[in-house]
């Protein structure tokens, strides 16, 4: 049986282990810690099947009491984006098979000493990076690899946010735990990017703006205490009437719910960068988080001398235009039942392999790709922060 532990029972971390429970791997998880673990206790026991396995679960609120007393085969790292660098580490010094959330750090700092652990640990690492696992990613590289479109020479690749009021209502307004937003969302996309094209960025140059979501309100102010409520099209009353944004008004968080206009509303609300790569070429990246619905956009065009790859998660399409004949080829996935678009199965799966198989198992998400795209993210907010273009080492 393989015995995993979990460091920050977050909801993305609970949605893993239900997948891999679904695979009836032969998993149990033994360990879990967390510093809500009365919450947790009584969700398990709120529900039902998982509930009965609670009993079995050893509770810690310390994660090194954790890892020195528990004999772990895996441990998966789920906490605060501000804790993954600093809690990855004490996984790696004991040499366990770790998944580890993205963003991987969320500074310079602890990425370095993240780089370090990595490298003085046997460690295998998945980090959580569906994206570049997807079935249109794959079918991308797959035509990029066959040559049929040329050398990609040339990259625009975009995200426009439809659920984007989550980065100014809650805990994530908080650019202490979060790093801002090219560390929460274009950390995926830089390396869905990087996989693409598979050769290294070198310079990169970025610009953020916040247009939208900032004010004059109190700090500290909640939706349900303010006067506006009712007109206000950010509140959770007018996001359920009038916006369509959940189809229950009791999913939506009304307790939590902070103004999204406030002085203390964080987070910059669009950015874009340019990069550079080794061989000269480029990429232009635009992530926006105030477009709704059918505005919702993510994708890239990756243009060569012979014809374009064009994909968009949300139309789970991917296209390709020859250059020099009259043929556009289309080709339709179905992957919106999946999670993060057929990603996440493959990452769960590529974990259990490296845990089975510690000497010939592969990471289809390795911790070098977490460290490069943290990387890019962080020389880009300082690029935003001092108008200057940034090289991308170490």
């Amino acid at each position: 049986m393989i015995k995993l532990g979990v460091i920050g029972y977050g909801g993305r971390i609970q949605g893993i282990l239900k997948m891999i429970a679904s695979l009836k791997a032969d998993t149990r998880l033994v360990a879990i810690t967390d510093v809500r673990n009365d919450a947790i206790k009584a969700q398990m026991r709120a529900q039902g099947s998982q509930g009965e396995d609670h009993d079995q679960v050893h509770f810690y609120t310390d994660a090194d009491q954790m890892l020195e007393t528990e004999p772990l085969d895996g441990v998966l790292v789920g906490t605060r984006c501000s804790l993954h660098s600093q809690m990855g580490c004490k996984v790696l010094a004991h040499n366990l098979p770790l998944f580890l959330e993205k963003p991987v750090a969320t500074n310079m700092a602890d990425l370095i000493a993240l780089k370090t652990a990595g490298e003085n640990s046997s460690s295998k690492v998945v980090v959580s990076f569906p994206l570049r696992v997807t079935p249109l990613v794959q079918l991308a590289r797959e035509i990029i690899d066959s040559g049929q479109i040329g050398t990609v020479e040339h990259v625009q690749a975009y995200n426009n946010v439809p659920y984007g009021g989550v980065y100014y209502h809650n805990w994530y307004r908080d650019e202490a735990e979060t790093g801002g937003l090219f560390l929460q969302k274009a950390t995926h996309d830089f390396d869905y990017i990087n996989y693409l094209l598979g050769t290294q960025p070198t310079w990169i140059s970025a610009i953020t703006s916040k247009q939208v979501f900032k004010g004059t309100h109190p700090a500290g102010l909640a939706c349900l205490e303010c006067p506006e409520q009712e007109t206000c099209p950010e509140s959770p009353r007018n996001l359920f009437l009038h916006s369509a944004e959940t189809s229950r008004i009791d999913e939506l968080p009304f307790p939590t719910y902070l103004c999204s206009f406030g002085v203390d509303t964080g987070n910059e609300d669009s950015g874009s960068a340019l990069i550079q790569y080794e061989s000269g070429m480029h990429v232009s990246y635009s992530q926006n988080f105030y477009a709704r619905k059918g505005a919702a956009t993510r994708g890239a065009t990756l243009i060569g001398y012979k014809g374009t790859v064009q994909f968009d998660w949300y139309t789970d399409e991917l296209k390709v235009f020859m250059h020099h004949t009259p043929r556009v080829e289309t080709h339709k996935i179905d992957s919106k039942a999946m999670s993060h678009g057929g990603g996440d199965l493959v990452l769960v799966q590529s974990y259990l392999d490296i845990i089975r198989n510690p000497g010939s198992g592969v990471s289809v998400a390795p911790l070098q790709a977490g460290l490069l795209s943290v990387l890019m993210c962080l020389k880009a907010k300082e690029s935003a922060r001092t108008h200057t273009f940034q090289e991308v080492n170490f």
